[in-house]
């Protein structure tokens, strides 16, 4: 195959509708051969061609004979030295960091074959002949988008919906059994009409970079199904794809552009923390073969990696080719496969210019001056394991976060804990004490009470202790600080009381979640009452224990409308939604506060209130006759007032506050009794909020009160 000088830039295999171009970074390299191998022939390498030239440590080549199709892998010359941070090994065959599309994945074998890698493996062994190293494809990156175009979808009106591609749909009965598990079975009308009946304006999609199954997981017979193991930053997972390996990028644009079609944004959770290289003595697949000590970060011997993510080592993002890496991956999954957002794991790892952790890191500065990434949903998982990780509040201007002392709080006041409530009331009105000071607004709060990591809202509600047996760690994976509460008993039980009591702290959470200011996330499955058997930490359980169950029972079916009409009360409320922080205090013009807290007894709450471990209630009243926002067209946002009472303590609490009496309320959620329809509460009355419940109480007009009472007794 004829072969022309090329070009360095782009990086990766680029058809240009006439011939390949092939441009790898290796900074101290001596040879670069660029495989080709034959795929009709069981991948068989077939041709090995020295690129000719290296411009600025980019070692590239062209080839006019080469179309979209052709199979390839490199081999990189250069010292083989670990101590000093260097593994070139010409007799591995590497993986291009740049990757469009994986045509062969990895299969692990027998450590005579170098991919469970440690010091005792020869760089000269001979056998290593790359049969089971993974390989690129080389793609047409033609594709008929239509009228598609980023929905744009502001923050204060996005509810997100967490969900793994191959564990949503797997075990779909509406879906064709050939489809189930992939990137076209998200948008089969079965899961679009599912999506767009629950109310979502966002899909974020556990791990869709090509990842790989850790050699210890595929000895137990196991796999890394949440996909935390990335290989490849630019192809999409083949594993998830129903027209094969060939057709995952077609078929992931498809599934984005019928996504957007349906108005429903699609976020990807990114892993640019580490790479499944793994550690010094893990295998050497791609990055670690082509720029070691470039693409990860080395301790001061540079024998060894740094580890700041718990998975063997973490990319270095204060090199600019590791970072160029970072930045040409997250604008290619922007501009080329049309995505709206990214989710980034564990993102205080990429905030560490040396130890600590810095918002003013040059990633960040990066991010914000593109004109095409500023201006897409960022959401950082802010923290890592590392020593001063936690950062939640401390993220840029334009970032969104994950954030975990909601999670945290919000469980332990419906777990029933004392000394929550003032915390609870903070985390409730859009955690201005953590976003408020660096100007960002209550959007900036991602809020969510469970996610992939962790227990399902089901099992949140059923256990006290984790049961993870099934992950071959005798149970000692996984946190064992849950904020759970079992209601009573440990795990299934037939006893009615108590799933009764269940029930009813789910439904008390999920309205918590979807009510409060902020963005709430909700983990697909929570809605219906998805268990995972008590596994908090189902990461390589690729089977039925983690992937949804659509056959659903009475209960589940009850859950699942109840989440409904709270998606539909906060999406029809824009006092729910708030695009800025209340003042707490009346407002220029008005006459009353924009939010109010009232207690139990009589009156507002007082400062003494919020310190007392002993207060498991409270009332927010919301005003939203009050104008005091504009939406995104300058119109003033005006809408109904309501009152949402909260009643963790296990008796019942009766509200006699002046904020209720001498008013007409509507009762339109009880949790104690999940109420289809709403009731009336005269001004005469007090409000009973049942134990362990809340309601939501809405603000009626004088001449609306009598019409409610007569709805109230027909039903």
């Amino acid at each position: 195959m004829r072969v022309w000088p090329g070009h360095p830039y782009p990086l990766g295999a680029t058809w240009d509708g006439q011939g390949v171009n092939f441009a790898l970074f290796s900074e101290l390299a001596t040879n670069v051969e660029l495989c080709l191998f034959d795929e009709l022939a069981g991948f068989r390498e077939v041709q090995r061609i020295s690129l000719p030239e290296r411009t600025y440590q980019v070692w590239h080549g062209y080839l006019p004979d080469a179309t979209p199709g052709l199979v390839y892998g490199y081999r990189v010359h250069g010292p083989y030295a670990p101590a000093e941070g260097l593994r070139f090994n010409p007799h591995k065959l590497l993986l291009d960091p740049y990757a469009r599309s994986i045509a062969r994945d990895l299969t692990w074998a027998d450590s005579v074959f170098g991919y469970c890698v440690g010091e005792s493996t020869s760089m000269f062994d001979e056998r290593d002949s790359g049969r089971h190293a993974p390989l690129a494809r080389v793609i047409d990156p033609a594709f008929h988008w239509g009228d598609d175009r980023a929905l744009r979808t502001p923050w204060s009106q996005t509810l997100i919906y967490e969900l793994h591609v191959r564990g949503f749909t797997k075990l779909h009965p509406k879906i064709d059994a050939e489809d189930r598990g992939t990137y076209a079975a998200i948008t089969a009308p079965a899961s679009i009409d599912y999506l767009k009946s629950l109310g979502v304006t966002a899909v974020e999609l556990l791990p869709v970079h090509y990842h790989i199954d850790d050699r210890f997981l595929v000895e137990k017979q196991l796999r890394n199904y949440w996909g935390y193991n990335t290989l490849g930053y630019f192809a999409p997972h083949p594993g998830y794809s129903a027209s094969g390996a060939a057709g995952a990028v077609g078929e992931f644009k498809t599934m984005v552009r019928r996504l957007h079609a349906s108005g429903i944004e699609v976020i990807l959770d990114v892993v640019y923390n580490h790479t499944a290289e793994g550690s010094e003595r893990g295998p050497t697949l791609s990055m670690r073969g082509i720029a070691n000590a470039a693409y990860y970060r080395l301790a001061d011997d540079r024998s060894r990696h740094v580890d700041y993510t718990g998975c063997g080592n973490s990319l270095n993002v204060r090199h600019p080719r590791c970072l160029q890496l970072i930045m040409d991956s997250l604008r290619y999954w922007a501009t080329e496969m049309h995505v709206d957002g990214f989710r980034f794991d564990l993102a205080s790892a990429l905030a560490r210019e040396v130890h600590d952790v810095d918002t003013l890191a040059a990633f960040f500065d990066i991010i914000h001056q593109d004109p095409v990434l500023s201006q897409l949903k960022l959401i950082a998982e802010p923290w890592d394991v590392g020593h001063g990780g936690y950062q939640v509040g401390n993220f840029p201007v334009i970032w969104t976060e994950w954030n975990g002392r909601y999670r945290d709080c919000v469980r332990r006041f419906w777990k029933g804990d004392g000394g929550t409530v003032g915390e609870f009331a903070s985390r409730l009105s859009g955690s201005s004490d953590l976003y408020q000071d660096d100007g960002r607004s209550p959007s900036a709060s991602i809020n969510f009470i469970t996610c992939h990591d962790g227990f399902t809202m089901r099992d949140l509600v059923s256990f006290n202790q984790k049961h993870n047996e099934a992950n071959g760690e005798e149970n000692r994976d996984g946190s064992n600080q849950n904020d759970s509460w079992n209601c009573g008993v440990e795990g299934p039980t037939d006893d009615p009381e108590v799933n009764a009591l269940r029930s009813r702290q789910q439904r008390n959470l999920l309205a918590t979640l979807v009510l409060s200011q902020g963005v709430p996330m909700i983990l697909s499955g929570d809605e219906f009452g998805q268990t995972q058997r008590g596994n908090n930490n189902a990461y390589c359980q690729d089977n039925e224990l983690a992937w949804l169950n659509w056959d659903w029972n009475a209960e589940q079916r009850s859950l699942f409308d109840f989440v409904c009409r709270l998606i539909r009360l906060r999406t029809a409320n824009p006092v729910f939604r708030r695009r800025k922080f209340f003042f707490g205090r009346p407002i220029q013009g008005a006459s009353v506060k924009d939010i109010y807290w009232v207690r139990p007894s009589s009156g507002e709450m007082e400062e003494g209130d919020w310190n007392e471990a002993g207060v498991r209630s409270l009332g927010m009243g919301l005003v939203g006759h009050q104008i005091s926002e504009t939406d995104d067209h300058g119109a003033p946002i005006a809408g109904d007032s309501f009152l949402l009472l909260f009643n963790s303590h296990h008796e019942d609490v009766e509200f006699l506050a002046d904020r209720i009496k001498g008013r007409d309320w509507e009762v339109i959620l009880d949790t104690a009794q999940n109420l289809s329809l709403p009731r009336a509460l005269t001004a005469a009355q007090s409000a009973r909020v049942a134990a362990r419940s809340m309601q939501v109480l809405k603000l009626l007009p004088r001449q609306a009160i009598a019409t409610c009472i007569v709805e109230a007794r027909s039903s």
